[in-house]
């Protein structure tokens, strides 16, 4: 299997380069040349199958550079029940007739990000070993408040690398820039930014295209790689979720063996439900994506028009993770979509630097109608579905994956369309507790830790382990920079110096 870039599909490399290097030279993302399929027989094997075992079996499908006993042992120390909360990793819960909820939240970090970046590190450091890279990895992360921690988490203290991590200043919960300012480690750095999500990401983008910096960071044995869903490594462990919250399904009885059904995502950098195209190209029967929005949303207008606009006004959410206005991961997408078509991905992400919005040819348009719907959910209406969902299933979500529940709501309402559907839940409530508790009736006038308590107590559920532990920890990193201080902290770092 090998990798090209979205914006010169004459490159050629292998899945260890892709992972290794993160992202292509000239500002492309690496996308597989072909999507491998799954056969009934595979299916039937994988729902036999531990989730280290499927995970390791569909990552192998893609990284065919990479040995089973390799991805065995990956899987089996990333997705180990030391790390985990659940037993099924990624267990899925029934909310009612045709709801239910893919819970990825067990891990160390209690977000999704974990399902990832709990096997990144593996993959990353085999990768510069098969390249035979000696030089240190330089982790640049651009967080809107989960993959920060989850990537530091998978990260600290990994021999050969070292991470930098970036956040928007007042744009992430508490708990999550707890999470993140109090993280252990000789290798890590992190710092809020002024500004939003897409002011960082775009700085991250800026640094890996930039020729001369990476021959300087070069100059101190180092070189650049990410961690952010751009890493073909951060987006191929997504996608084994995907199966096997099918296999969970088949298992449980809530669908038959090749009965279509429905996925629905709430995402901002298109990344996590990227995940889910891609596995319904495996041959993963999933009849609609429903990609859902908050209100910053961006991906929802895209859906209906075909045009791509960030000229928006940007808001600060009760969902802050999604809280972005450029969705990288989008350009891969309308890469397999347009037929691998090089020339025209390059004109759209041009015209989105340019312009700040592009529209999708007619054919792209139509197959993109196919496939997906775009919903959004405002704060209020999040509010609600959190207090109705606990009120009516007594399940207690996040405010991400309220939006997800709303917009699948919405769907139905919209198309009558009731087929079974698995909704990505993304985060713990407890990430979030202010905005729970909130929307639970109880508004206080604190913030951080002590509110966790407060929740659980309210709703009788227990506080994850990962979080309950922040409690009394000091904070390591206090920094705010300005966007354009970033480079030089950055080369800092590089230099052994921390603070």
């Amino acid at each position: 299997m090998e990798f090209f870039s979205t914006r010169d599909a004459s490159l050629r490399v292998s899945a260890a380069k892709a992972i290794s290097q993160g992202l292509s030279f000239e500002g492309g993302l690496f996308a597989p040349v072909e999507i491998p399929k799954l056969t009934d027989a595979e299916i039937d094997s994988l729902c036999a199958m531990t989730y280290p075992q499927r995970a390791a079996y569909v990552i192998g499908k893609y990284l065919t550079d990479f040995s089973e006993e390799e991805l065995t042992n990956f899987a089996n120390a990333a997705y180990h029940q030391d790390k985990f909360s659940s037993s099924a990793i990624a267990p899925v819960r029934k909310l009612n007739d045709t709801a239910n909820i893919l819970e990825l939240w067990h891990g160390p970090t209690s977000a999704f990000k974990d399902m990832a970046l709990q096997i990144l590190p593996y993959l990353l450091t085999a990768s510069m070993r098969k390249c035979g890279e000696t030089k240190t990895a330089c982790i640049l992360v651009a967080t809107s408040g989960d993959t920060g921690k989850a990537a530091l988490e998978g990260f600290a203290d990994v021999e050969g690398t070292k991470i930098a991590v970036f956040y928007p200043k007042d744009g992430v919960s508490r708990v999550q820039e707890l999470q993140m300012t109090t993280q252990s480690g000789n290798n890590v750095y992190v710092s809020s930014v002024i500004g939003n999500f897409d002011h960082v990401q775009s700085k991250m983008k800026e640094i890996f295209a930039d020729e001369e910096l990476r021959a300087e960071v070069a100059k101190s044995n180092t070189f650049f790689s990410s961690a952010n869903s751009i890493n073909w490594g951060r987006a191929v462990p997504q996608i084994a979720y995907y199966v096997s919250g099918y296999c969970d399904l088949i298992n449980s009885g809530e669908i038959a063996k090749g009965e279509q059904f429905n996925v629905c995502v709430p995402t901002g950098n298109f990344g996590n439900i990227l995940a889910a195209y891609y596995a319904r190209e495996m041959g993963i029967p999933i009849a609609k994506l429903i990609c859902a929005s908050n209100r910053n949303n961006v991906l929802a207008d895209f859906f209906k028009t075909g045009k791509y606009d960030k000229q928006r006004e940007f808001y600060t959410t009760t969902s802050p993770a999604m809280d972005i206005l450029v969705s990288s991961n989008l350009e891969r997408l309308l890469f397999h979509l347009s037929g691998n078509d090089d020339a025209t991905i390059k004109k759209y992400m041009a015209k989105l630097a340019s312009d700040g919005a592009y529209t999708v040819n007619a054919e792209i348009f139509a197959k993109l109608n196919d496939l997906f719907y775009g919903g959004f959910c405002d704060d209020a209406d999040t509010m609600e579905t959190i207090s109705k969902t606990f009120s009516e299933y007594n399940y207690l979500v996040d405010t991400h994956t309220a939006v997800g529940i709303n917009v699948y709501n919405q769907y139905v309402a919209e198309t009558g369309d009731v087929k079974k559907t698995l909704i990505a839940s993304t985060a713990s409530p407890f990430k979030f507790a202010d905005s729970v508790l909130a929307a639970l009736g109880v508004d206080l006038e604190i913030d951080g830790c002590e509110l966790l308590e407060i929740l659980s107590k309210t709703t009788g559920v227990k506080i994850p382990a990962p979080l309950a532990s922040l409690a009394g920890k000091e904070e390591r990193f206090v920094n705010t920079l300005e966007r354009e201080q970033i480079i030089d902290r950055i080369m800092e770092f590089v230099c052994n110096s921390r603070d």
